[in-house]
């Protein structure tokens, strides 16, 4: 549990720290322009719309390939966050934790499933992940995107991982 004399803006920032540290290790986010909104313990991917992203310049649409990148970079992140989250919460983790190499390794895709609902427009794009079902060894998560209304999916997935070893 998190030490209840800690005053709240380093606590803040302990948790900003590591999951800054957690996403600046896959350089493919930083060149998407992949970035995460938290609050608390709850994310949200966001993928800001830029040029390179299309695939098709007449609709002009997303590319179906940067749609699926960012679903499963989402359903990555959310799953080493749910476990970094408990263990910081648990002070397993300690407060200057968020050193290139503290950070827990990424699980492995096993697969990837992804429904395209509908074309992604040539906007910011959003998407949350919610994790299933996670084991010492296994873990399923079901990912979510949307663009201007949440209620209005333009893609979504589902993903089972291999989970770091040690």
């Amino acid at each position: 549990m998190a030490d209840r004399n800690e005053p709240l803006q380093q606590i803040k920032l302990r948790r900003d720290n590591a999951l800054n540290a957690l996403i600046e290790g896959v350089p493919y986010m930083r060149w998407m322009g992949i970035h995460f909104d938290r609050r608390g313990d709850e994310l949200t991917a966001v993928m800001p719309y830029d040029d390179k992203l299309i695939g098709n310049p007449i609709l002009p649409a997303i590319h179906g390939g940067a749609t699926a990148a960012f679903l499963e970079i989402t359903a990555i992140v959310e799953l080493a966050w749910s476990a970094m989250w408990e263990d910081m919460e648990a002070g397993r983790i300690a407060p200057d934790s968020s050193a290139p190499g503290s950070i827990p390794r990424l699980p492995k895709t096993i697969d990837f499933t992804v429904d395209y609902l509908r074309s992604g427009l040539p906007r910011d794009a959003y998407a949350r992940a919610k994790v299933v079902r996670s084991g010492r060894r296994y873990a399923s998560v079901h990912v979510e995107a949307w663009q201007d209304n949440r209620a209005k999916l333009f893609a979504q997935a589902t993903a089972h991982f291999l989970m770091p070893q040690g």
